[in-house]
């Protein structure tokens, strides 16, 4: 397939240069110029889709426990920036919602992965398609949800059918093709350090884009464009102009 997306992603939002997945990390990819983010989204105690990666707290909020007995309410009074740096103090864990309006106005393309917290697979996929399905609605670019979870995918293309998905696999299995085929993905995301050319014609050739993460260093990058990998994740938002792309 042909890919008509931005082939440098900033990952989790801002990459290593803003505390992940808060508006103030789609904000600075945006300010450097960078077209497309990717980010995590979870589900409150509420039900209600935020923006977080770990299925705990602790880590890059003031607050502790699992982030599903919180509700999105008491979430967004907890500080998510200041572990990261003292300027970002103060920004807070952003609903789901948020983070689509930004991205819309930002003209930024998205990739939204969607995290489920263990045993919340097919809530969190139907609520993340059902919520980006009414916030994309009017945008001229859809987002791509992605998932390692089968489940989380299979509730997601119940829901929301037209939305683009890919599958996620730190190493690419044999059963690949079957697993994409069978969820009617478009793409498939894996762990840079494991795919090999031969992988990558593969999917290339079945008709499916192929993406890679976390990729932060240049030459790497070059190597796997120059495999025919379409795009990367990446932290190093320093290292990558916003229109990167060459052969080594």
């Amino acid at each position: 397939m042909h890919w008509p997306h931005p082939r440098i992603v900033a990952h989790r939002g801002g990459g290593t240069l803003a505390p992940e997945n808060t508006l103030a990390a789609i904000r600075k990819s945006r300010s450097l110029g960078f077209a497309a983010v990717e980010f995590d989204v979870m589900l409150a105690a509420d039900g209600v889709p935020v923006l977080i990666h770990d299925e705990t707290l602790e880590r890059t909020t003031t607050g502790s426990g699992p982030v599903a007995r919180m509700d999105s309410g008491s979430l967004a009074h907890l500080d998510a920036g200041r572990w990261f740096a003292p300027e970002f103090t103060g920004e807070t864990v952003p609903l789901f919602a948020e983070a689509a309006a930004l991205c819309i106005e930002l003209c930024l393309w998205t990739n939204v992965e969607i995290k489920p917290a263990k045993g919340a697979e097919r809530a969190t996929g139907r609520a993340v398609a059902a919520l980006a399905a009414e916030l994309w609605r009017n945008a001229p670019s859809a987002p791509f949800l992605s998932s390692f979870s089968v489940e989380a995918l299979e509730a997601a293309r119940e829901t929301a059918p037209s939305l683009p998905r890919a599958l996620l696999m730190g190493e690419i299995s044999r059963e690949w093709r079957e697993r994409l085929a069978a969820l009617a993905c478009v793409s498939l995301h894996c762990d840079y350090r494991k795919v090999t050319l031969k992988q990558v014609e593969s999917v290339r050739e079945a008709g499916y884009a192929l993406l890679c993460y976390t990729v932060n260093e240049v030459e790497t990058a070059r190597r796997l464009f120059a495999w025919g990998v379409d795009a990367i994740f990446t932290d190093r938002l320093d290292l990558f102009g916003p229109g990167f792309y060459g052969p080594p």
